[in-house]
C-alpha cells in the first residue's frame, strides 16, 4: 500500500506540475508583464522619455520604410515595444520602399529603415534609431514646429555657435536637438526683428548698441515679442535704459558678492552658488545646484503692466560690492553701507509676463538675468546650469509642458572606481583564493567518493 500511495503521489505531483506549466504558458500568452531588475532601471525608459510620452496627448503614428528581406523591421519593432507599452496609441507601420521608388524619392527616403513620426499634423524624421534621437524627435513633435530663436550680434554678444569659453555654442547645440533653430540678428543689416521670430536673446553685449538697435528691440517688446536678456556688471552703459524702463527693471550698480562662498570651497566671492530658488514655473521642482560667476543685482524700479516675479536670489550674506576685486590672492572686501552698497538677499533673475499686445499670442514673456556666464561654454556643464537654462528657454517659448520635465540622466553604474588596494585584492582573490577553493572542493569530493 505504501508503494502504491507513493506512485499515486508521484503521478499527482507530475500532473500538478504540468498543470502549473500550462497555466503559466496560457496566462503569459494572454497577459504581458515586464519587470526591470537592473540596477538604476537601465532596461527601462528614462524618466525624461516617460514624461515626453505622457505629455503627448494624442496618437503618434510611426512609419518605417524598411525592406522586408532583412532584420531591420524586427529590430525596429523590438526597439519600439517599450514605448508602445508606455503609450498604447503609439502605432508602428512598415512600408516597403522598393514597391514605389519614385514615391520614396519624393518623400526623401534615403536610408533603409528611415522613420517618419506623425503627431497632430506635424512630422519628424529619424535616420538613426536610439533613445536620445527618438526622445528629441518626440519633443520636437510636442513643440509643434521648430522655434526660431534670434541671437543679437554685432556688439560683442556671446555667440550661439562658436566654441570659445564666453560663447553659448554648447548650450545652443543641445537646445537645437529638441526643436530650437538659432539664427543671428544684426541690426546693422535689418531695421526690425523679422516676423515669425519666437524669441530674441540679448546675451551680454560688450559695446553700446546703436540707438536704432535699441529702438528696434524696444519696439519688438512693445509689440508682444518674447525676450531673454543676459546682462553683466560690466554692462554699465549700453544705451539699454529705454528697454529697462519699458520692463520696469533697474540694474543695480556694483557686482554681487557672497561671503558664504568660502564655506563651500569657493575662493572667489563673485561666484554665487544657489541651491534654493523662489517659487516660479521655471524653478518648480528644480533641486539642482547652480553657479553664477559674476552677477548684477536687479530691482523693480516702477509699476508696469508686467507681472514680475524673481526666480534667482542671492543669500543673506551677499551684498553689492563697489570696490574692484583682484583675481590674485585672497580678497579683503567688506560690506560698506556708507558707500551705498546694498545688503542681500538680492534678486538677480526676473521672469516677467503680461497679456500679449499681439493678437497672435495669448501671453508675452521676458526673462532678465544679471549673468550670462552660467550658460557659457566654460560653465554650462557646472551642476545644474544647463538644466536651468533649458527651463528658462522652454518657459519663454511657451512650451510649459517641457519646462518641468526631468533631465536625461546617465546610467549610475557605467563607471567603476577602483583603488590600487582594491584592484590588488580582486586580483589576488581570482588568481589565488578561487583556484585554492576549487582544489579544496575537488579534494573533499574525491575523499568522500573513495570512502564510499
Amino acid at each position: 500500500m505504501t508503494r502504491t500511495f507513493r506512485r499515486i503521489h508521484g503521478w499527482l505531483f507530475a500532473l500538478l506540475l504540468l498543470a502549473c506549466a500550462g497555466a503559466i504558458g496560457y496566462f503569459s500568452a494572454r497577459y504581458e508583464h515586464v519587470s526591470d531588475w537592473t540596477y538604476g532601471g537601465r532596461a527601462s525608459l528614462p524618466a525624461e522619455t516617460l514624461a515626453v510620452l505622457k505629455a503627448l496627448n494624442g496618437p503618434v503614428d510611426i512609419v518605417s520604410y524598411a525592406n522586408p528581406q532583412d532584420d531591420v523591421r524586427s529590430n525596429i519593432a523590438g526597439f519600439l515595444q517599450r514605448y508602445q507599452r508606455t503609450k498604447s496609441d503609439l502605432t508602428l507601420r512598415f512600408v516597403d520602399p522598393q514597391q514605389d521608388p519614385s514615391a520614396m524619392r519624393e518623400l526623401g527616403i534615403t536610408t533603409n529603415g528611415m522613420l517618419i513620426l506623425h503627431y497632430r499634423g506635424h512630422e519628424q524624421r529619424l535616420d538613426a534609431l536610439d533613445n536620445r534621437s527618438l526622445t528629441n524627435a518626440l519633443k520636437r513633435l510636442l513643440r509643434g514646429s521648430d522655434r526660431i530663436v534670434a541671437f543679437i550680434s554685432g556688439d560683442g554678444e556671446r555667440s550661439p555657435s562658436d566654441a570659445g569659453n564666453p560663447d553659448l555654442g554648447l548650450f545652443v547645440a543641445q537646445m537645437q536637438e529638441s526643436g530650437i533653430r538659432a539664427v543671428p540678428l544684426n541690426f546693422a543689416q535689418v531695421a526690425t526683428v523679422p516676423l515669425h521670430t519666437d524669441l530674441v536673446v540679448l546675451a551680454s553685449p560688450q559695446h553700446a548698441l546703436s540707438y536704432g538697435a535699441v529702438k528696434a528691440l524696444t519696439d519688438y517688446v512693445a509689440e508682444g515679442g518674447n525676450l531673454l536678456w543676459l546682462t553683466e556688471p560690466t554692462n554699465d552703459d549700453q544705451h539699454l535704459s529705454p528697454l529697462a524702463d519699458a520692463l520696469g527693471l533697474h540694474v543695480l550698480p556694483g557686482v554681487l558678492v557672497d561671503g558664504q562662498g568660502t564655506a563651500i570651497g569657493l575662493n572667489d566671492p563673485r561666484v554665487l552658488a544657489l541651491g534654493d530658488y523662489p517659487e516660479h514655473a521655471i524653478t518648480h521642482g528644480f533641486r539642482l545646484n547652480t553657479q553664477f560667476q559674476q552677477v548684477s543685482a536687479l530691482a523693480l524700479a516702477s509699476q508696469t503692466a508686467w507681472h514680475a516675479l524673481p526666480f534667482l536670489r542671492s543669500g543673506p550674506q551677499s551684498w553689492t560690492e563697489f570696490k574692484p576685486i583682484s583675481n590674485d590672492g585672497a580678497s579683503t572686501i567688506r560690506f560698506d553701507a556708507s558707500a551705498g552698497e546694498l545688503k542681500g538677499p538680492l534678486d538677480f533673475g526676473f521672469a516677467l509676463s503680461r497679456l500679449s499686445p499681439s493678437p497672435d499670442k495669448a501671453e508675452q514673456r521676458v526673462v532678465v538675468i544679471g549673468d550670462g556666464d552660467f550658460l557659457s561654454n566654460a560653465y554650462v556643464g557646472t551642476d545644474g546650469n544647463r538644466e536651468l537654462g533649458r527651463r528658462v528657454v522652454d518657459w519663454l517659448l511657451g512650451d510649459d509642458a517641457l519646462v518641468n520635465m526631468p533631465r536625461a540622466a546617465g546610467a549610475p553604474d557605467r563607471r567603476l572606481d577602483m583603488t590600487l588596494a582594491r584592484l590588488s585584492a580582486v586580483s589576488f582573490g581570482f588568481l589565488v583564493i578561487v583556484p585554492l577553493l576549487l582544489l579544496i572542493a575537488c579534494g573533499w569530493i574525491t575523499w568522500r567518493r573513495r570512502r564510499a
